[in-house]
């Protein structure tokens, strides 16, 4: 009951503040037109002067389906994570500069499910929004290419989403750390270039959280190859870095 109450807080604030708008706005505009960027893209690039008398349509390939599908990847995992550092990072931190952690405390309210109603909320505030931007996608995708397998794209998008939580966990881990908003999105960044660079790492992309999408894209081709050492680590990470925010924030002076 207590979790309940602290998570309904959580969406109501998410939606006061326009969290939700601006992710329901972001993600479903790029759900949309994934596919005509990559339907159009090869006319768009016929028509840009100046190519020294090139047809660059000429040595482009006609679109397909999985640009359709790599597009789409790209920007929900790009805009997905950007809005999870942005929305995160004031979580904690901002309630407790503005002293709303503490009246929320004395209810009497755990402090475990203070931090796992931040973490819930923004998890439902990404589940839903992806979910329409992925219905968006699949049906432009349909009507200009072709119908995509539904259990793959699926699969696909729990992946995308799992791996926005992995920097949503570890945001909050931030926020909870430090005192401002700004300096747990500094950190948080950081976070997000370590693991992008040990990622780019030859031989070690497989272990990071950026193999999810990779996952996604081989089964959008038919390919059944599992990466499930990264599903676990990205579950790992979610994991650690929830438990840790709250042991510290159990410690906190509030």
């Amino acid at each position: 009951m207590i979790f309940i109450t602290a998570l309904r807080k959580e969406i109501l604030e998410l939606a006061r503040t326009y969290r939700l708008l601006v992710a329901a706005i972001v993600l479903i505009f790029f759900g949309l037109t994934s596919p005509l960027m990559a339907k159009y893209m090869r006319e768009f690039i016929g028509i840009l002067p100046n190519t020294g008398g090139i047809d660059l349509t000429s040595i482009i390939p006609p679109p397909t389906t999985m640009d359709a599908v790599t597009q789409y990847i790209k920007n929900m995992s790009q805009f997905g994570i950007f809005l999870a550092l942005l929305f995160g990072m004031g979580s904690v931190a901002q309630e407790k500069e503005r002293g709303t952690a503490a009246m929320m405390l004395v209810k009497p309210m755990p402090r475990s499910m203070f931090i796992l109603a931040k973490f819930a909320g923004l998890a439902l505030l990404f589940a839903a929004t992806l979910l329409v931007a992925g219905l968006a996608c699949y049906y432009y995708t349909y009507l200009l290419f072709e119908a995509l397998d539904v259990g793959a794209w699926l699969a696909l998008n729990g992946l995308l989403l799992l791996q926005i939580l992995v920097y949503v966990a570890a945001t909050i881990l931030c926020s909870t750390l430090l005192r401002t908003q700004i300096a747990a999105g500094g950190a948080a960044f950081g976070f997000m270039l370590v693991l992008a660079i040990f990622g780019a790492i030859p031989g070690w992309a497989k272990y990071f959280p950026g193999e999810l999408t990779n996952w996604g894209m081989r089964l959008m081709a038919g390919d059944l190859q599992a990466s499930w050492t990264a599903l676990t680590i990205a579950v790992l990470i979610i994991v650690v870095s929830l438990a840790a925010a709250i042991l510290a924030f159990r410690k906190q002076e509030l």
